[in-house]
């Protein structure tokens, strides 16, 4: 691909078609970390509708050193702009019966699972949820030290709590208890975490969630928007149904 084409394609992303796709692969075969190439990349799949598109988003997002240019770039609207498309059918088409869909697989193309995020610029926090590329993992190890080489060891290791260590550990013994509050005394209960996580409820995070497979994230997500757009509440309901079947399912 000649430069002048590239920066093109940098200032109109909108012009980038399936035929630039393996000009673009090729740049990023050879340079790896080549950021804006990884960028041009997602525009082609966003176009093409790729099954594709979600994995790769968290790969560019990976190679990119500000993420925010990132978000920027596929919440515009050059890059949400996509071509029209020509519906041809093949011969296999024509000739064979199309293939009969299980319960689940309907249910996942009704949920659209599979395809491409999208974003609003509001939506950094779903945005961010994506990217979480993976989970901390306790590590359980299966090689136990013998008993009395561990009391031995704990021995070694224990340090000689010094005087006035001893007088707070006393103290922290024999502290009086906290007295029990009066009945009518008032408390004040902290409602902050649910305001945000109504407030951060969106369509796409449930989206989001569903494609990590976090069915119950994905059934409170849909639960609060219920409340938030009351007009929308059957469409959830449905959504709500779909996402249950598919837990009893998996």
């Amino acid at each position: 691909m000649d430069k002048d084409k590239y920066i093109q394609f940098l200032e109109k992303p909108e012009l980038i078609s399936a035929e630039n796709s393996s000009e673009i692969t090729a740049l990023i075969q050879e340079y790896p970390y080549f950021q804006s190439a990884r960028a041009l990349r997602l525009k082609v799949l966003r176009n093409q509708e790729s099954y594709k598109y979600n994995n790769e988003l968290k790969i560019t997002a990976a190679y990119t050193t500000d993420r925010t240019v990132l978000f920027d770039f596929i919440t515009s609207e050059a890059f949400k702009e996509t071509p029209k498309k020509e519906e041809k059918l093949s011969l296999k088409d024509k000739i064979l019966p199309k293939k009969k869909t299980t319960e689940v697989e309907t249910i996942e193309e009704d949920l659209a699972i599979g395809k491409p995020l999208s974003f609003t610029q509001n939506e950094t926090f779903s945005f961010n949820q994506w990217l979480q590329l993976s989970s901390k993992k306790t590590i359980v190890r299966d090689i136990a030290p013998p008993q009395k080489e561990e009391k031995k060891q704990e021995e070694e290791t224990t340090p000689i709590k010094s005087e006035h260590e001893a007088i707070i550990d006393r103290f922290i013994e024999t502290a009086p208890k906290i007295s029990r509050p009066n009945k009518t005394s008032t408390t004040d209960v902290k409602i902050a975490d649910n305001q945000q996580s109504n407030q951060l409820a969106t369509e796409t995070l449930a989206k989001v969630y569903l494609e990590q497979k976090k069915y119950d994230s994905a059934i409170q997500a849909y639960k609060i928007l219920s409340l938030k757009y009351p007009e929308k509440s059957g469409f959830f309901a449905d959504q709500i149904k779909r996402i249950q079947i598919l837990q009893n399912n998996k």
